[in-house]
């Protein structure tokens, strides 16, 4: 991990401020007759910066799929910004400010990445203008004009990434971003969600690479089995290690 991450002070006037900007209360979700979540409540502050941290199937990707209403059946409740969301649309979901990261990226093969990058819609003021997104990602200044199916797996992550904060969301779901990334490319996408931070975008980070998450996040949510099984503050990691021993440990 790049010293400038270690190193950084993360919190900051954002998060001190605690505002709910998510509150998800007694959250089941279903795959069909599946029961995914079983009543789950977690509170996100705006400004904040936490993780969904669990094994494979404890519910990380169920969560964020029903906050931005990708679950068909979900019962229980979840605020976005003071108002309930559970029966809103995707559409209106993104309305509201949210931006959703899936693990697959969903980069159109076949546009080049300015195109890719112009394709969503603005939903709310204050996205970032393309020179600004090229600024904070100069990968994809120098491939603009390259088809996505040519992009490494590192440029497309960066390309996702900078579509949804074009829209002007500010609130970020990301599922996965650092998987199979070159080491370079995972200390260039935490610079940029410690940029994000000091802007004061809200982000939900499902991660399993811990040393990389560890160091950038106020708190931690642990899953297991469709639960919140635990919640651990940036200055808890030490004291609580042997909490993500037990749940993350393979």
């Amino acid at each position: 991990m790049s010293a400038t991450v270690e190193n950084h002070e993360l919190g900051g006037p954002h998060v001190s401020d605690h505002i709910e900007e998510l509150s998800i209360r007694d959250l089941h979700a279903f795959y069909g007759e599946g029961h995914a979540l079983h009543g789950i409540d977690m509170t996100v502050y705006r400004g904040e910066l936490v993780t969904l941290l669990g094994r494979n199937g404890s519910g990380r990707t169920t969560t964020l799929r029903s906050i931005v209403g990708l679950m068909g059946r979900r019962t229980g409740s979840i605020m976005l910004k003071g108002q309930e969301i559970i029966k809103a649309s995707p559409h209106a979901i993104a309305h509201m400010g949210v931006g959703y990261c899936p693990e697959e990226r969903g980069i159109f093969s076949s546009l080049n990445v300015e195109e890719n990058l112009m394709l969503p819609p603005e939903v709310a003021a204050g996205g970032m203008s393309v020179e600004e997104l090229y600024e904070m990602f100069p990968n994809l200044s120098e491939r603009r004009k390259s088809p996505g199916m040519r992009l490494s797996g590192g440029e497309q992550q960066m390309l996702a990434m900078a579509r949804i904060l074009r829209t002007g969301a500010n609130v970020l779901l990301l599922d996965e971003i650092t998987e199979g990334l070159a080491p370079v490319i995972v200390d260039k996408l935490a610079e940029v969600l410690i940029e994000l931070k000091t802007r004061g975008y809200t982000v939900l980070l499902v991660e399993q690479n811990f040393r990389f998450a560890a160091p950038l996040a106020d708190r931690h949510f642990i899953m297991d089995h469709g639960n919140v099984a635990a919640v651990i503050h940036k200055d808890e990691l030490e004291e609580k290690q042997h909490v993500f021993d037990e749940y993350l440990s393979v």
